[in-house]
């Protein structure tokens, strides 16, 4: 499709070009290297037309298309309301304007329709949720029956901080693997303002991160979220607090943090562990297969290397001390997996 676009495009430009030279020569006619700079000339014109013509069609056709199929369905609705209110009351307005002296009245009432169609898209999409609650209000929507109705079998997840932090579980959302509601808890929010709050640039961001995944997460239609003031002040510690949260709902509670996972397996909580997940979605690696791997660093014995595969998992290689800063071929020998990750154990392939 590109290249039928650059070839109409260089067409284009040559016609372009001739029409500038057609007759007499034009601007180098009087010339006395006439042919050699209208030659130039269509030449131009012709690499112009091939090179511009797509970006001032198909590629800002591809990015509107984009930008739409990245709305959802509530903001595309919403944004189409907005922009024919938009252009009805461009309309209204420019009927008047039409009658101002030229050039005032040709282009003042194309430019208050651009103004009004395109404002008013935005103002619809900014304020869709409040648009949808008028509407039931006044009885000219309603919402399906199912959705009205509590789904009273969905599990409700109470968050720690680490897991909103860690920011992986906004992308499991959107990818459809979390069900029911995350119940974030009024002293996980606090927790999540004084890190945000905090001096250090890097606690700093790491506190802004969690805000804006906890921000995302709330405007993703496909879960639900709940802030919860059920703080259990008689409760001293938070992970005590997150703990007391997930036994009063549905006994399960989602986190990053190692020592809270084994704290809330003891008092019989069943916890959804972000880095459990990603370790079981790492391909499987049996002893005697064959790896390449870069060796990075040394090991904590003598003469072990460490190299790393792509997802993040610790290949520990006997021997491989003497090939640091090279890629060497190894064999599986040991596959450890442990609550924090897994590691590999391999022995450098002979050469």
């Amino acid at each position: 499709m590109i290249r039928i676009i650059r070839l109409l495009g260089a067409a284009l430009g040559l016609l372009i070009g001739l029409s500038f030279v057609a007759g007499n020569g034009g601007p180098f006619s009087e010339s006395t290297y006439a042919g050699a700079l209208i030659a130039a000339w269509l030449v131009a014109w012709l690499v112009v037309g091939f090179a511009v013509l797509p970006y001032l069609t198909v590629v800002p056709a591809g990015l509107l298309i984009n930008a739409v199929q990245r709305l959802s369905t509530a903001e595309f609705v919403t944004a189409v309301v907005g922009l024919l209110l938009g252009l009805v009351m461009g309309l209204l307005l420019g009927l008047p304007l039409a009658a101002a002296p030229a050039p005032l009245g040709t282009w003042l009432p194309l430019g208050v329709s651009i103004f009004l169609g395109l404002g008013m898209s935005g103002l619809t999409v900014a304020k869709r949720n409040d648009l949808i609650l008028a509407t039931e209000a006044i009885g000219l929507f309603r919402r399906p029956a199912l959705e009205d109705a509590p789904r009273t079998n969905d599990p409700q997840v109470a968050v720690d901080t680490s897991a909103i932090i860690d920011g992986r579980i906004a992308d499991i959302a959107e990818a459809g693997f979390l069900q029911g509601t995350l119940v974030v808890s009024r002293v996980v929010l606090d927790e999540l303002q004084r890190i945000a709050d905090n001096a250090d640039t890097l606690r700093r961001n790491r506190g802004r991160r969690g805000l804006e995944i906890l921000s995302r997460l709330q405007k993703d239609s496909r879960v639900n979220v709940e802030i919860t003031e059920d703080t259990f002040p008689e409760i001293a510690e938070v992970d005590a607090k997150l703990v007391a949260l997930a036994r009063s709902r549905s006994g399960v509670i989602l986190t990053n943090d190692f020592n809270l996972n084994r704290v809330a397996e003891i008092q019989g909580v069943r916890v959804m562990n972000v880095n459990s997940l990603a370790n079981a979605l790492k391909p499987a690696l049996l002893p005697g297969e064959d790896l390449r791997v870069r060796i990075i660093q040394e090991g904590k014995e003598s003469g072990q290397g460490v190299g790393f595969l792509d997802d993040g998992t610790m290949i520990v290689v006997e021997g491989g001390a003497r090939h640091l800063d090279q890629e060497i071929d190894v064999g599986v020998t040991r596959v450890l997996q442990t609550v924090a990750g897994r590691m590999i154990f391999a022995l450098p392939k002979p050469e």
